[in-house]
This record gives C-alpha cells, sequence and structure tokens, in this order.
C-alpha cells in the first residue's frame, strides 16, 4: 500500500542526530520550465550552498534565492516578486494562474541570482489552519535509563497522536519544553538520566486539499518542497529575538487574505491562530468607498493609506479614478483614512480576541511585533498601541547580507524566514514528500476512499 504523504515538519533537537543532507533527484518529477535559450548560466560557484524560500501569498507570490557563506551566514542573491491571481484568503482557488505567478517569481529570482534552483520551502497559511497543545508520555528505554534521541521520537510520537478529522493532516509538531521525572523546563532531554520522558508539544494542522493544492503548485512550475512551513512560525525567524521569544511575545503577520497570529513565551511557540481577513479587505473597501477599480484601490493604499485619522491629513487631496471610464475625482486625503482605519481596527481587534482567548496574553512582556505587507500602513504602529495597549514595533527581517535593500521589508518577513527555517533545520529530513506524481494521486485516492468509507 502507497504511504500516504506526510506534512508534518518537526521542530525539536534531532540536528544531534546525524542526517543525510543528499539531494533526491526524481526524472519523473521534473517539469520543464522553459526552453535551454530562457534559462541563464550560472555565474556565481556551483558549490556554494543554495536555500530558497517560496512565500505564496493572496497578493503576492515572492522567490528568495540565499547563498550560504563560510561561517554558515547567508547572503540573498535572488529576490523575485509577481502578483498572486489564483489565492484566496490564503487557499489556492485556480491552480492555472497560481504556477503561472510562481514561475514568474521563480524566473524573475533565477535571473537576478544567476543560479537556478529545483527545492523550495514553502509557506502555508489561509483560515484552514487549526493548532492545538498536546502532551506525550513514555518510559525511557535504555537499559541504563539515559534518554536518546530514540526516546526523544518516541515522545513526540506520542504526543501528536492525537484525533484529527479525516480532512486534515498534521503540519508541525513543535516541543515546547520536555520534562523529565517530573522536573520541567528542559529543551534539550537527550543525555538525561530518567524513567518518565514527558513532552509538552504545539500541534498546527491544515485541511489536506489545501496542503495538495499547494504541493501541485509547486511542483508543476518545476520545484520540489523540502518542506511546508506556518507563515507565522517562518517570520519569526526573521524579526524577532531570542530574548523577546523568552520574556513573551505576540506576532501579528497582516497579510493580503489572511492575518496570522503566533505567541512566544519562555522560548517557544504557544499559541497560533488564523484570522480570514487581511489587506486585500482594506483594498476593497477603498474600491467601494472611493468608487474606483480594484487596481487603482491597491495603488492609492500603497501611496496615500493610513491607518489612524491625523490632523494634517485633513487639507491634502487625492486624485482617484473613475469607473468604466467615468471622470476623475479629487478627494481629501482624511475621507481615505475614514476609510481604511475602522477596517483595520476591526482587523486588530479580532487579533486582541484571540490573544485574550489564549493562556498567554498576560505573558507578552515584549508586546506586539507587526509584519506583512499590511504592516507598512502608515500609522498602523501609532493604532495597534491604542488597542493592544503594549509596546508595538514593526517587524523588518534582519539576520543576512546581500541585497538587504530588497529584502529587508515586512513584505519579505515570511520569504526570509524560510530562508532562516531552511537553514536551522536543513540537515533535517523529517519531512515525507511524494516521491512522484503517481503516488501523490494515490494518496488522494486513499483519502477520498478513507473519507466515503467514513460518510457512507
Amino acid at each position: 500500500m502507497t504511504k500516504r504523504p506526510h506534512f508534518d515538519n518537526t521542530l525539536d533537537l534531532f540536528t544531534m542526530v546525524d542526517k543525510s543532507n543528499g539531494h533526491r533527484s526524481d526524472p519523473d518529477q521534473e517539469v520543464q520550465r522553459g526552453s535551454s535559450q530562457e534559462r541563464k548560466p550560472s555565474r556565481r560557484s556551483a558549490t556554494a550552498e543554495i536555500v530558497a524560500g517560496l512565500d505564496i501569498g493572496t497578493n503576492k507570490i515572492a522567490v528568495i534565492i540565499a547563498e550560504l557563506d563560510p561561517r554558515q551566514n547567508f547572503q540573498v542573491i535572488g529576490v523575485g516578486v509577481a502578483p498572486s491571481e489564483g489565492l484566496r484568503r490564503g487557499v489556492v482557488v485556480n491552480l492555472e494562474k497560481t504556477v503561472v505567478s510562481i514561475q514568474k517569481a521563480l524566473r524573475e529570482a533565477e535571473l537576478m541570482a544567476g543560479r537556478e534552483i529545483d527545492a523550495v520551502y514553502v509557506g502555508i497559511a489561509g483560515d484552514h489552519i487549526r493548532s492545538i497543545n498536546s502532551r506525550g508520555v513514555v518510559a525511557v528505554s535504555g537499559p541504563d535509563r539515559e534518554i536518546t534521541p530514540d526516546d526523544v521520537r518516541r515522545v513526540i510520537d506520542a504526543a501528536k497522536a492525537i484525533s484529527l478529522p479525516i480532512d486534515r493532516e498534521i503540519i508541525h509538531v513543535i516541543p515546547q519544553e520536555y520534562i523529565v521525572d517530573g522536573q520541567g523546563g528542559i529543551k534539550n532531554p537527550i543525555g538525561f538520566s530518567g524513567v518518565r520522558l514527558e513532552a509538552e508539544v504545539h500541534i498546527v494542522t491544515g485541511a489536506v486539499t489545501s496542503a495538495q493544492n499547494i504541493y501541485r503548485c509547486v511542483q508543476r512550475a518545476g520545484l520540489k518542497v523540502k518542506g511546508l512551513v506556518l507563515e507565522p512560525l517562518a517570520s519569526s525567524y526573521a524579526v524577532l529575538g531570542e530574548d523577546e521569544k523568552e520574556i513573551g511575545v505576540g506576532l501579528i503577520d497582516f497579510g493580503g487574505g489572511t492575518t496570522d497570529i503566533a505567541l512566544f513565551f519562555e522560548g517557544s511557540i504557544r499559541h497560533t491562530a488564523v484570522i480570514g481577513l487581511g489587506g486585500r479587505n482594506v483594498t476593497n473597501d477603498i474600491a467601494q468607498g472611493l468608487r474606483t477599480p480594484v487596481e487603482q484601490a491597491e495603488k492609492i493604499k500603497l501611496k496615500y493609506g493610513c491607518a489612524l485619522e491625523r490632523k494634517e491629513d485633513g487639507n491634502e487631496m487625492i486624485e482617484v479614478l473613475g469607473v468604466g471610464g467615468r471622470p476623475s475625482t479629487m478627494v481629501p486625503r482624511s475621507y481615505l483614512t475614514a476609510i481604511i482605519q475602522p477596517r483595520v481596527e476591526e482587523i486588530l481587534t479580532l487579533a486582541k480576541r484571540e490573544i485574550q482567548r489564549s493562556d498567554y496574553a498576560d505573558f507578552l512582556s515584549a508586546g506586539i511585533v507587526l509584519t506583512g505587507g499590511g504592516a507598512m500602513l502608515d500609522g498602523i504602529v501609532e493604532l495597534a498601541e491604542q488597542i493592544f495597549d503594549m509596546p508595538v514595533k514593526l517587524g523588518i527581517p534582519h539576520g543576512f547580507g546581500g541585497l538587504v535593500g530588497l529584502a529587508r521589508s515586512p513584505i519579505h518577513a515570511t520569504g526570509i524566514g524560510l530562508i532562516h527555517y531552511g537553514m536551522r533545520f536543513r540537515q533535517e529530513d523529517m519531512h515525507e514528500e511524494p516521491e512522484d506524481d503517481s503516488a501523490l494521486f494515490e494518496s488522494i485516492l486513499n483519502w477520498m476512499k478513507r473519507l466515503v468509507k467514513d460518510l457512507f
């Protein structure tokens, strides 16, 4: 029986165990991305290690290519961005358009980098994402009661042995802490002596079909998926410091279709959530309020948008193109702000309620970090401070060199975070991907058979 593809990117301390980092090549899975005349020759060393991230968003699709230097830091050598036309609220709704957008961003990044890539770490989001905390318990198996990597694997397996609906799959199992014979707060239990090993983990799940559709789009664009990564988790690697994660911080990734939330405390992720509203809703409000096309509304938002009313905006006038050839009109900038502010307030208030429903609302000593394209709105940090009543800052990616001017923006927080993730866990091989297209289709067929059996 064909093994079902599993999206579990388990984050733990298995980096202490030697694993093969060899590249797997499957000629049956390769997809032609263009003729040899269209592909540019490599201008860089072919021996340098490359890590690439693919941010599939509702408004944009971005590919970021990075090269490791001898000191194991990375230099961004290619950035490609293309409009996203096949997604809605983080979920693929048009396969062909999504593939074309990925290919456009890929070509741009490869031309800039002078390198071709064949595998990427891919961000996943959408309001189908759910998360829970779980605990596993096992007896230490060794004769001398020393905890081994095998014991850690067994306790993680026990923690993730939860009942899931037939249409959901585990994306991440993220250890929060290990407990040895009642002693908690242990980050790395390997080598400890004990009889009983427990693990508290954060489990992120997603819809099987949504994950499979992302796989399908990436594969049809000619790439292999090295790992599916929850987008706010990826962004956290790019914009949060370890000190912030230790004392408690909330990350809000204000994307185009969704707003993603991740809470950290004592160095570990504690709560994640997704709100099905984002920057696209703000754009649609502007289009309706100003009676202008959506494309024009997006341009007005980027150039003049403000999330907080200010006195100096009252006298400034902006030109608004009419719909269907109608004449342009002039409106005060304050009128635009009056459209934007209520929607942003709604999204941030929903985020606050989600945080308050968690068990960690009182442990965010470092405050809130805003990132994503929506965080670029003028005045949003000040508005967020009023709503959350705690310090708020703009999350800007850090920890890399190279094309800093292009990539150092909240818009690329997820893309840069995927590179950080890929560097940190590139020796892990915890992710099981379909070996070829037939395995992928057979796995979907098996899932459908199980669904029909449960229903009837």
